[in-house]
Order: C-alpha cells, then sequence, then structure tokens
C-alpha cells in the first residue's frame, strides 16, 4: 500500500501517519481465455499459469498488459485495411494501440497503413458493408467478458466509491464539481461520483475547447438530458478563435500547448469563479497514472499550488489506478451511454486536432471529418511556408510540425523579447522598450508588486510610484522614457531594497506581459485570489482583491512572467 499524501508505505489500508486512505497501486495484466475468446484481468501477484477462467474453468494464458474493446464499425475498418469486409465478424478483436489482438492471436497494423491509405476507397467500402456489420457476436462477447471479470468491476467499484465518500467529507456537496470531458475516463468519474455521493444534482462542468469531435458534442447534449437533474454548466471561451490565435503564434505543439490553457483551463476557471465567488472546491476529474509518463507522477489527491492548473480548488481522480481496460469494464458493465467516436476507433477523444494525436487519429479523422482535416492540413502547410520551411508539404505529413519549439519565423516571437537598456544617469535603473505607449494598463500590472500611486510621483514627468505595501515606502518608480531604437519605452528605477536584481526581474515580467499578452487565460487560473481579470484586449488587477502573494511574477509558477514567453522564445526549434 502506498500513502500519496505522506508519500510512504504502510501495511494498512489508512496511513498511520496521515489516517489516509492508502492506494492498492498492484499492477495488472491481461490473460485470455480460448475456449471463451475473452479477456480476464488478473493481478500480477497471481500465477496466472495456473488460473481458470472464471466462465468455463479452462486454463487462460497471459496476453499483455492492457487493451480496449474494438466496436463493429472500427472492427470493419480493420477488414478493409488488412483482410476483407467481414473476415473478422464472428471473432474476439481487442487492440491496444495499432496492435489487434484477434481470437487472441496478435496483429498489429503498420503506422504506414494508415499513412497511405486511400481514404475515399475506404469510405466507399464503409458506407457499401455498414448495414450488414452486425452488433450480435460483439454483444455477446462482451457479456463474457464482463461475466469473466465481474470480481473486478466489484472490487473496483467499491474501492471507487469509498475513496470518493472519504475525499468529499471534508467539503459541502455545494462544493463538490465533476469534470465532464466527454471522455471515457470522465463519463466513468462523474457516473461514480453520482452513485457514491448519491446526488444527481452535483454540478458537472463541461470544457467546450471549439475543437471538440462532433460526436462528443452529441454525446455532451445527450448526457445532459440523461441527467435532468445534474447542473450542467458549459465553459467556453467565446472571445478567442482557434485558427487566428494560430495564425498570430502558430500552431500549438506537444510542447506548447497553448490551447489548453486559452480554451480549455481558463474558461473552466471562469465557470468556477462565476459559480462559487471564491470558495475552494473539490473537482473529482478523470485522470488515470497509466495514460501518460508525465501522468504517472500526478497524485490522487492533489491541492499543491504548483501542480494544480486552476487555484483554490482540490483535484482527486477516483480512476486513478484504472486501466483502459477497468475503464471498459465499468461502461459496458454498467450499461453507460458513452461517446460515439470510440466505436469508430478513436481511443482518446480531446481536441480532434491535438499534436499528441497519433497517425491512427489522423487518419481516422480524414475519414470520418474530411473537411475539417482538409482545413487543418491546408492551414499547416500554409503556416509552415510562411515560417519558411523548404518542403511544407513533407513538413506537415511527416509530423515534424507537431514537435515545433517557441517562435522561429513567427513574427508575434517580437513580443516576448524583453529588450531593455541600462540608465547611465541613474543607478538601478533600467529603460525597457514597449508595444505601446506607457498607460494604466502597464501601471496596473504592478499591483501584485506594491501600491501603485499616481499621487506621488512628479506629475510632470508622468510618474508613477509603487510603494512597499506595509511600510508605504517607495520601492520602485515608472516613468516614460525616450530611448534611441525604442519607439516607446518606460524607465524602472528601484529603490529602498536590498534585492534591486530581483525587483527589476518581477519588473520585466510585467513589461512581457504587457508587450506580449495574447488574452491566454493562465494569469485568471493561477491567481488563488480571483483579483486577475482580461476584459476585452485589457489585462485587469483588482487591487482590493490582489493579497500580493506574487504567484504570477514567480518564475516557480510562471517562468519569464507570461506564458508566451515559452511559446515564442526563438533559436529553439532543431535546423
Amino acid at each position: 500500500m502506498w500513502c500519496k499524501v505522506c508519500e510512504r508505505e504502510t501495511e494498512t489500508e489508512r496511513c498511520e501517519v496521515c489516517g489516509s486512505l492508502t492506494e492498492a497501486d498492484v499492477p495488472v495484466e491481461i490473460c485470455y481465455c480460448q475456449n471463451c475468446q475473452t479477456p480476464i484481468v488478473v493481478s500480477v501477484n497471481e500465477k496466472s499459469d495456473k488460473m481458470c477462467c472464471p466462465n468455463c474453468g479452462e486454463r487462460i494464458k497471459r496476453l499483455c498488459k492492457d487493451m480496449r474493446p474494438v466496436f463493429p464499425e472500427e472492427r470493419l475498418l480493420l477488414e478493409i485495411l488488412t483482410a476483407e469486409p467481414l473476415a473478422y465478424l464472428e471473432k474476439s478483436v481487442w487492440a491496444c494501440g495499432s496492435r489487434y489482438y484477434i481470437d487472441g492471436k496478435s496483429m498489429v497494423v503498420p503506422l504506414k497503413a494508415f499513412a497511405e491509405a486511400d481514404t475515399d476507397k475506404i469510405k466507399a467500402l464503409l458506407e457499401k458493408w455498414k448495414l450488414k456489420n452486425r452488433y450480435e457476436y460483439f454483444d455477446a462477447q462482451i457479456e463474457r467478458f464482463v461475466a469473466a471479470n465481474a470480481r473486478r468491476l466489484t472490487a473496483m467499484k467499491e474501492e471507487a466509491f469509498r475513496f470518493i465518500r472519504e475525499t468529499a467529507a471534508k467539503f459541502s456537496q455545494e462544493q463538490i464539481v465533476l469534470s465532464f470531458s466527454g471522455g471515457k475516463d470522465s463519463t466513468v468519474t462523474a457516473d461514480l461520483a453520482v452513485r457514491a455521493l448519491a446526488n444527481p444534482s452535483l454540478v458537472h462542468i463541461f470544457g467546450n475547447t471549439t475543437l471538440e469531435f462532433p460526436m462528443t458534442m452529441a454525446y455532451a447534449e445527450r448526457f445532459r438530458k440523461s441527467h435532468p437533474q445534474a447542473i450542467f454548466k458549459v465553459a467556453q471561451n467565446k472571445e478567442q478563435n482557434f485558427y487566428e490565435v494560430c495564425s498570430d503564434i502558430g500552431p500549438p505543439a506537444r510542447m506548447l500547448r497553448w490551447c489548453c490553457t486559452m480554451f480549455k483551463t481558463g474558461p473552466i476557471t471562469r465557470a468556477l469563479n462565476s459559480l462559487f465567488r471564491g470558495q475552494r472546491v473539490l473537482t473529482f476529474y478523470g485522470v488515470r497514472k497509466f495514460e501518460s509518463v508525465s501522468r504517472s507522477k500526478y497524485k490522487r489527491v492533489e491541492d499543491d499550488a504548483s501542480s494544480v492548473k486552476i487555484q483554490r480548488q482540490t483535484v482527486a481522480s477516483p480512476v486513478f489506478l484504472w486501466h483502459d481496460i477497468d475503464i471498459w469494464l465499468y461502461i459496458l458493465g454498467e450499461r453507460l451511454d458513452f461517446n460515439e467516436a470510440y466505436r469508430l476507433g478513436y481511443d482518446r477523444v480531446g481536441c480532434w486536432c491535438c499534436p499528441n494525436n497519433n497517425v491512427r487519429a489522423m487518419f481516422l479523422s480524414n475519414i470520418y471529418m474530411p473537411e475539417a482535416a482538409e482545413k487543418w492540413h491546408s492551414f499547416l502547410v500554409d503556416f509552415a511556408r510562411r515560417i519558411g520551411k523548404p518542403d511544407p508539404e513533407e513538413y506537415v505529413d511527416s509530423g515534424n510540425w507537431k514537435s515545433r519549439q517557441g517562435g522561429n519565423g513567427v513574427k508575434a516571437a517580437e513580443d516576448v523579447k524583453l529588450k531593455f537598456a541600462n540608465c547611465t544617469a541613474e543607478e538601478n535603473a533600467k529603460i525597457y522598450r514597449l508595444k505601446s505607449p506607457m498607460s494604466r494598463d502597464l501601471t496596473n500590472l504592478f499591483i501584485p508588486i506594491g501600491i501603485v500611486s499616481e499621487e506621488m510621483g512628479r506629475k510632470i514627468l508622468h510618474e508613477v510610484m509603487v510603494l512597499e505595501p506595509r511600510t508605504k515606502v517607495p520601492i520602485m518608480s515608472l516613468q516614460p522614457f525616450q530611448q534611441d531604437g525604442y519607439e516607446y519605452a518606460v524607465k524602472v528605477k528601484t529603490m529602498n531594497v536590498v534585492d534591486h536584481e530581483a525587483l527589476q526581474r518581477m519588473a520585466g515580467y510585467q513589461v512581457r506581459k504587457f508587450n506580449a499578452c495574447r488574452r491566454c487565460l493562465k494569469c485568471e487560473s493561477l491567481c488563488p485570489h480571483g483579483a486577475i481579470k482580461i476584459k476585452g484586449n485589457s489585462y485587469k488587477i483588482d487591487e482590493e482583491k490582489c493579497k500580493r502573494c506574487k504567484m504570477c511574477v514567480t518564475a516557480k509558477f510562471l517562468d519569464g512572467g507570461c506564458l508566451m514567453d515559452k511559446f515564442l522564445k526563438t533559436n529553439l526549434e532543431k535546423k
């Protein structure tokens, strides 16, 4: 057993130090019964070579570490790619990525097959054979699967219910939120939480990124209608257009996913602030440690300021230790409705054009979302041409655009370059280049550093002073300045402090925000006091709400002071 709170091993169900529930983080493997043609989930501690199928009593053999069901729609597509239509109609078909298991025998479909497939021909064949693509054998197979894994399903439910009740006990049910993405993990999480807490009126927040699959939007609508008592809120950034932002700062890449902050985290932050008015909330969400290396480092319950994306919330995942096959065991065993995209073969249903999507996912989108896929491909080729790639088509088709780093070739990259000169006339003073004239939009950004006072500055110089909040002693002055090579500039002078360099670093962060802000909403999500608001094209800090915690001017929480610094830095991409 392992306590995620104390991060220590324990022999008991509850941690002896903090009393928290521990996690039975026991690895599993998938075994297979050739007689029933069904997978069975077993603990690696058990001797699989000596185990028998719960359905028929036949010996089972080890097959793999995880898998998912292949629905008839995906099965037909697989048949078209590898055999002939309906060749596997009465066979047990499961998958893990691009590896398929047909009656327990492994078959890999190479990525080349997806990349080079004639999608027009495939679409015609899918249309021709879809009426003969029956579900009878698949349904019978799933019944056997659920029956063979009934004990595991019961154990998983009991542990998840217990975890949810224990975690929720510290909050009133009015402060509990279910993060609903329309994916399989959030579907299971929402169902578990409603059942565990016996409360169908819990708040569900659906983050519509505007890049959702059509099937996701249809499922979200079905979910709302089938859960009439649930409080269902849609969080959406209606002020930004994805393609316009891509044109400005470049498309998202694997290490540069600005879209998550701008179109998901930021709007959800606003929805939470609107609903809960500054209260701390508990959010149950469907994160699993086996999804990726980065998620394996998460904790099952997390409220540390440097770990949660949205402040003023504790996040907890009831399905943190579940595998793909566990999620499907619950969905199929409990007969839940789910996103139809999974029937087509998608194994994840976030943003359909996400740079983390693999070749197979884009192949599916070319078949089922041809117009959107073609528009995105054309945009990427045009972008590659604009930033000077010698072979734009190859850059896009090879997937190299997903590895893009920084703002090389992007005009907006100039905005994050912090250009300054040391003032030769005054000590501890720097002159920073500005994108536009010094204004209250700039001086407002210095509220987290101290009290901003126009009255104490020299009016003839349009000087603004920043005061130490407790002593009211001036620690910084801001003054519009003329500097060779800069169309606009501000002189920032620090005073009455021990560490001038640290204070100038904070000033530089705020200047960068002023020059480079793209209304990404990161700062709104970061502020634990709800003091930062992006209104129109203005970044505003509420002086009454700001507690000067300095999270927004600290590299630990926002490296470079502005998220755009990460996305638009140059000279990072390999030539």
